[in-house]
């Protein structure tokens, strides 16, 4: 399983130093199901052949765009990819242009604990009906982020954290073995980075320009009437 090593009296040092209050503990999304941190994953894939279900049927992973879509685009993502973070408007565009796809969000915190944390963080908003809301404040944010500026970003949006962190302890076994599951099928599939696309039978590496996106769509489209 998948725990963050939150770095708890960091962020409080963080937040005094600003003059803020320091967070308490009720505000902190730790996950308790497991000790492992993500950086101590195995580097090898657990060898296993995928199947379509497992991948595009996932009921936990959110879903953008058309649900009832005949396309369905599984992104492998990080929140501080800089090229998933560069893409996401065109991937919305196309997909709501196209009207007929469905975007599966596969959260792959590659990049340590505060993606993992920014993880937790949408997918407890996915609990509260905020999902496409974080998602894209969280995408739209320039640079490195920290413990600090995802829960700053998430609160101007109206969202208490006190509320995100309700819901991901509520669903706590349910989000580690999600990120568990995406971190395996990112492996299985040979991915080296974010973002990674599934779409089809065809796995795209690296960032896709709308026109590929629109392509690999057709390939998709024409492979299933095939």
């Amino acid at each position: 399983m998948i725990a963050p090593p939150f770095d708890l009296e960091r962020l409080k040092r963080e937040r005094r130093g600003k003059g803020a209050r320091p967070y308490d503990r009720r505000h902190f999304l730790g996950l308790s199901s497991g000790a492992a941190a993500l950086a101590l994953l195995p580097q090898a894939a657990r060898a296993k052949t995928l199947t379509p279900e497992e991948v595009f049927e996932d009921a936990h992973a959110p879903i953008l765009g058309n649900p009832e879509g005949d396309v369905t685009i599984a992104e492998f993502f990080d929140y501080q990819c800089s090229w998933c973070k560069k893409i996401h408007p065109d991937m919305m565009d196309v997909v709501a242009e196209d009207g007929n796809v469905r975007l599966m969000m596969k959260d792959w915190p590659v990049f340590g604990e505060v993606s993992v944390f920014a993880a937790q963080v949408a997918l407890g908003a996915a609990q509260l009906g905020r999902y496409p809301t974080i998602v894209d404040t969280l995408m739209g944010m320039s640079g490195r982020l920290s413990l600090e500026s995802v829960s700053e970003a998430v609160e101007k949006k109206g969202i208490a954290m006190d509320d995100i962190a309700v819901a991901v302890r509520a669903n706590n076994q349910t989000i580690s073995d999600l990120l568990t599951r995406n971190w395996h099928q990112a492996e299985a599939f040979g991915f080296t980075g974010t973002p990674s696309f599934v779409i089809g039978t065809t796995t795209y590496r690296g960032a896709l320009t709308r026109t590929a996106l629109r392509e690999a769509i057709d390939k998709a489209r024409d492979e299933a009437r095939g």
